[in-house]
């Protein structure tokens, strides 16, 4: 039976058994005490590693936030030369701060403050960085892109309003609406002028323009005298050209005036020249180097006056050439004519595009003559000799010395004392030249003469001209009393 307050916990009775197991139980599990210590042990090495990751976590956070630190500090600094930058800008284009920002507030909420404003000038880290007044741009409104126009640059704001590549310069009073001329093209509603293609000569789809009221007399001071033409020539192209002509030009064959730069010509050359009955004069070339950019600019601009010396040329406000006239110009007040041809001579087309052509009367812009191209390069004019022109052709010898005889003969009464004078006729040409005693008789051919011959005072060459010149000082050693031997 069992009795209260025994030691047999199981209730079984056998309590010597349950010692015997308790006994046995620890003989076979004698591990159990070392596993604790084994978990004690791996336990404190946990918390060391924790410990040591939690230092390196906590180093590495405050790296960081100084490298955000130092990142914000130099972003605030780029601000501040951004918002001085700004105000340089306004203060150059005569706007203030305060109207800037006036104009600005209300483009961000119905307060005028931006939802970020609470955020100016503080650092990642709650500093306050002094970076100056914020400056708020507008809201962009939407608006049709065919109505915006482009606009100016800041310098073109400090030195006034920028000249379209289609129109010329405010400076030179060439306006649609100027009073000492007009814009002769392009009329309402035309395009530039560009050649064509593929023309079949230098007329198909030319450019044909008339100058009206053109006043040659001495003394002149209503006709028109200045042509403008604003232009552009693509950086391929190879050439252009521009011939003014009298009414009688039969069909350009007889040009006053010829402008043709060649780009790739001997490097580039600007060539000026002439034409008599389809045969060109002795041309006046000028390396494009020396000249204003011609070619692959956005636009040219190009003005020539007629004066009583010569065609004056600009390129871009330079004075770069005068030819001198070769050629009479018509004596009755009347009008002229401008031609942009469409190709070359032979055919091949030119690439270029004409803006604008202004036609009126300006006072002479050849201020300053040294150094100009075809200036007092030798007088133009030859005092003795007369050139004259409209004569059949001659096919072969005994017809140049027929004419020969036949103008030695109408002549000689010009040829002074003896009767002599100089007859020069070439095979398959149409003019000769005629050179007689003096320029008092030469002056008098002109007027007897012009009945029965076209007549008219001939051009110097170069070589004439040195020879002269050395015949000239050589004189005036002799009376010097210099022997220059």
């Amino acid at each position: 039976p069992h009795h209260e307050g025994s030691d047999d916990d199981d209730g079984d009775g056998n309590d010597h058994d349950d010692d015997e197991d308790k006994k046995n139980n620890s003989d076979a599990n004698p591990s159990d005490d070392d596993d604790n210590d084994n978990d004690s042990d791996e336990d404190e090495a946990t918390i060391e590693a924790r410990k040591k990751r939690a230092k390196e976590i906590s180093k590495l956070r405050k790296e960081v936030n100084a490298a955000n630190n130092a990142k914000a500090r130099t972003e605030a600094q780029r601000d501040v030369a951004k918002q001085k930058e700004e105000a340089m800008r306004r203060s150059l284009l005569g706007q203030s701060a305060e109207s800037e920002r006036k104009r600005s507030i209300g483009g961000y909420g119905d307060d005028g403050s931006d939802e970020n404003d609470s955020a100016d000038g503080m650092d990642h880290d709650g500093t306050h960085l002094d970076i100056g007044p914020s400056i708020k741009k507008k809201r962009a409104e939407p608006s049709n892109p065919w109505d915006e126009k482009p606009k100016p640059s800041l310098i073109a704001n400090m030195g006034g309003d920028t000249t379209p590549v289609h129109d010329f310069s405010k400076k030179l009073g060439m306006s649609k609406i100027s009073l000492d001329g007009s814009v002769l093209y392009p009329t309402e509603g035309s395009l530039p002028w560009e050649p064509p293609a593929q023309p079949s000569d230098f007329l198909d789809g030319c450019l044909e323009l008339e100058l009206p009221d053109f006043d040659s007399s001495a003394g002149s001071h209503s006709g028109n005298n200045t042509i403008a033409v604003k232009f552009h020539a693509p950086q391929d192209s190879k050439r252009f050209s521009i011939n003014i002509a009298a009414p009688n030009h039969d069909h350009y064959n007889d040009i006053l005036f010829h402008f043709n730069p060649r780009h790739f010509k001997k490097g580039g050359q600007l060539v000026i020249n002439n034409r008599v009955e389809s045969m060109w004069g002795n041309d006046l070339a000028m390396p494009l180097s020396t000249l204003p950019m011609i070619y692959g600019v956005d636009s040219v601009t190009l003005v020539v006056q007629i004066n009583e010396e010569g065609f004056d040329v600009f390129v871009q406000g330079q004075h770069c050439a005068r030819l001198e006239h070769r050629t009479p110009l018509p004596k009755r007040k009347g009008p002229l004519f401008l031609q942009f041809p469409s190709s070359d001579d032979y055919g091949n087309p030119e690439n270029w595009m004409v803006y604008r052509v202004w036609w009126g009367r300006k006072r002479s812009m050849a201020d300053d003559l040294n150094g100009v191209a075809g200036v007092d390069l030798y007088s133009s004019v030859h005092p003795k000799k007369l050139f004259l022109s409209g004569l059949h052709k001659l096919r072969s010898d005994p017809e140049v010395d027929l004419r020969k005889a036949e103008l030695e003969r109408a002549f000689r009464k010009y040829g002074g004392p003896s009767g002599a004078v100089l007859v020069s006729v070439q095979k398959n040409s149409t003019f000769a030249f005629v050179e007689v005693h003096s320029e008092q008789l030469a002056d008098r051919a002109l007027v007897e003469m012009a009945r029965k011959y076209k007549v008219n005072k001939a051009r110097r060459t170069k070589h004439e001209a040195l020879m002269e010149e050395r015949a000239a000082k050589e004189g005036g050693a002799k009376e010097s009393g210099v022997d220059w031997d």
